[in-house]
């Protein structure tokens, strides 16, 4: 282990010495300030928060993947380049010593800095409200909105699969289901979606006069003084004229008023108008939540909106409520950027175990890339047609499993909504990145520069 931690201590100084490794952060110094003075967002201290935080974790994160590349690639294959390795190998050291001291280093390196601007750009966030001169309502929405971690409950997905089978066959009788799709799986696949994305829609839709009712269970809040928040968007059939929905919604616990019981948890009802295709939230206080985490939530489509309502199945309704502060899911934020530069190191040790720095950069540089798009990359084969469709099944996807999506555990994503990190959602990247993605490249790094020849005996 003394050998280990001694490379590794060598390569962070090797590291230090980079001059791109002082530019960015330099960088990184001086921007992250001006960013928390400059940004505006859309005028409010929400969204004034929202922009900073969204460009200057995007920033850390992309210069110190590009750091922890450079810099594990470089040292690396600089060792043996200018023969370097021939003194330290000579000495009583490993191969595997010295490839793991070198991964040791630049994971060292990255958790000092990852650390040191992640302390900043908090500071930053949390000092941002004395510094500007919002009113209390725009105080109030960013502590509800922003500085905290509200996790979410959506309605439940009731079981469909039969009522799709039976609408399937009928239209395939009935000669509506196009030619062609029932003999390929890809393409009846994707009917089926749609039929179920139809069927689901339907569900979800309120005639003029109609009530959706939707039933949630186990809403477990930690203080029931806090406030339970409705996010929800609007689609509807025909636009109205003032493109507004006039609305009429029920919370609470409902089974009393089916019993004919008096009413012990308190219901909230509340009037609203608001804008079709726009995400909107509104506020009841928390004891609308029975004992046993029930609740209720009843929607009302009025006679003045003359069109059908519609809830999409993606964001269309949603329940929120605090379930942490806001430190600890940033701390969670910053754990999963870590977890990120733990496999671009991995990743990068192994492509300087046996390739040059520009080529090792080069293939760093595109998988990055690749595992940042994998989510677009696999939608967008999605629609593409029946022959690139089989092409991209047999080959592209079968690499794209091969590498971790980072779009999936996105950190910004959860900060900017001020949703919940779980330490389940951590655990799991963690799983996946470090040890089913990571450990096998360290591994192969290990057996490959265990076997490379490092010099030729010249007689």
């Amino acid at each position: 282990m003394r050998s280990i931690w001694a490379i590794a201590v060598n390569t962070i100084k090797q590291a230090v010495r980079l001059k791109i490794a002082a530019v960015f952060i330099v960088l990184l110094l001086v921007l992250l300030p001006v960013m928390g003075l400059k940004m505006t967002g859309d005028g409010t201290l929400k969204g004034r928060m929202q922009s900073f935080i969204s460009y200057s974790l995007s920033l850390m994160s992309l210069l110190l993947a590009l750091l922890t590349i450079l810099a594990a690639c470089f040292t690396l294959t600089n060792d043996v380049k200018d023969k370097q390795v021939y003194t330290v190998l000579t000495k009583p050291v490993r191969r595997y010593q010295f490839v793991l001291g070198k991964l040791l280093g630049v994971i060292v390196l990255d958790a000092f800095l990852l650390t040191l601007f992640s302390v900043v750009i908090y500071s930053i966030a949390v000092l941002m409200p004395q510094f500007i001169k919002a009113d209390n309502e725009q105080l109030e929405r960013a502590r509800n909105e922003f500085f905290t971690a509200r996790a979410s409950i959506v309605p439940p997905q009731p079981d469909i699969s039969a009522e799709i089978d039976e609408k399937y066959e009928k239209l395939k009788e009935s000669g509506e289901v196009p030619k062609g799709v029932d003999e390929n799986p890809v393409a009846r696949r994707n009917y089926r979606n749609e039929l179920s994305r139809r069927i689901g829609l339907r569900r979800r839709a309120a005639v003029v006069g109609e009530e959706l009712v939707w039933e949630f269970e186990n809403v477990k809040l930690s203080d029931p003084k806090q406030p339970l928040f409705v996010k929800f968007k609007y689609e509807v059939a025909v636009n109205p004229a003032d493109l507004a929905i006039y609305s009429g919604w029920v919370i609470g616990d409902l089974r009393q008023i089916r019993m004919g019981e008096m009413p012990v948890t308190p219901i909230y009802s509340v009037e609203r108008k608001d804008l079709i295709r726009t995400a909107v939230e509104f506020q009841v206080p928390g004891d609308c939540v029975a004992d046993d985490g029930y609740v209720a939530l009843a929607f009302q489509n009025v006679p003045l909106n003359n069109t059908v309502v519609i809830f999409p199945l993606e964001d269309g309704l949603e329940v929120l409520f605090q379930a942490d502060s806001f430190t600890a899911n940033f701390v969670r934020a910053v754990l999963l950027v870590f977890i990120r530069l733990v496999f671009l190191a991995a990743l990068a040790v192994f492509a300087g175990s046996f390739l040059s720095f520009p080529v090792a950069v080069l293939l760093c540089l595109a998988v990055f890339t690749m595992a940042n798009m994998s989510g677009f990359i696999n939608e967008s084969f999605e629609f593409l047609g029946e022959n690139i469709n089989k092409l991209y099944y047999h080959s592209l996807k079968h690499i794209m499993n091969l590498l971790p999506e980072f779009d999936d555990y996105n950190p910004g994503q959860f900060l900017l909504s001020a949703r919940l990190i779980s330490w389940t959602l951590v655990a799991k990247a963690g799983a996946l990145m470090v040890f089913l993605k990571s450990l096998p490249l360290v591994a192969f790094s290990i057996v490959i520069f265990s076997l490379r020849e490092i010099a030729k005996v010249i007689v």
